[in-house]
């Protein structure tokens, strides 16, 4: 969305990355790529923060709970529980305070093949536009105009996009299990610190399943793969 508005001249005064501390690689590089594509046309590039490390929320953080108790962070983040998605939205909350009670027009990246996410509610001086969807680009189609400007998301020498639906945080327990898969497969780092950080969550990851379960069953499927299945995987 970002590429298309600079390359057709839409008026952009501050692009925001919450840089929520818990991103692939890639994300922090394509930032810095485009960090400086933006200084050069004289656009604001803000990089907020949560206000709390991400990790200590995930596992540490004081929680209160309904019953009165507390439990120690609010776990995975994902599904019905985006709390990740909050420190976000609070992040750009407090930015936007900076510009009192001036008009925001926000560009909001969601896809043609996304509209049940619209919001078309004004939210007192903010107003929402959703250009992929005017233009009618559906995710393949921004993805695919991505690569075509050069913008790849590689990590650990795949494309990112070849083994996630969505690249999303790092430890996102939306991930399905053909995701989870090729993490375990081929991103073994990030799938180590996916199995420390259950070692602190008594929570299971996928389901009623945690991470060293998900584990053993890619384990033992791969112990029944075929030769030739084995050379489709590599």
């Amino acid at each position: 969305m970002l590429l298309k508005l600079l390359a057709l001249g839409y008026p952009i005064d501050e692009v925001i990355f919450f840089k929520i501390g818990v991103d692939f690689n890639c994300i922090n590089i394509n930032a810095e790529k485009m960090k400086k594509i933006l200084k050069d046309k004289g656009i604001q590039f803000t990089i907020l923060e949560p206000k709390d490390p991400f990790i200590w929320c995930m596992t540490e953080k004081p929680v209160a709970k309904r019953d009165g108790t507390h439990q120690c962070g609010y776990k995975w983040c994902g599904g019905c529980t985006r709390w990740g998605t909050t420190l976000k939205l609070d992040a750009i909350k407090e930015n936007n305070k900076k510009y009192g009670d001036e008009m925001i027009v926000e560009y909001v990246g969601i896809a043609a093949d996304e509209r049940h996410r619209i919001d078309r509610k004004r939210n007192g001086n903010r107003v929402k536009l959703y250009p992929l969807v005017e233009w009618g680009m559906t995710e393949k189609d921004c993805l695919e105009y991505c690569y075509s400007q050069g913008w790849h998301w590689n990590e650990e020498g795949y494309e990112l996009y070849d083994l996630l639906d969505r690249v999303s945080c790092k430890y996102c327990n939306n991930k399905n299990l053909k995701e989870l898969r090729n993490i375990y497969h081929f991103l073994p780092n990030v799938w180590q610190e996916l199995k420390e950080l259950q070692d602190k969550i008594q929570m299971p990851f996928r389901g009623d399943k945690t991470i060293h379960d998900l584990e053993t069953r890619f384990i033992s499927e791969d112990s029944q793969m075929t030769i030739e299945e084995f050379l489709k995987e590599v």
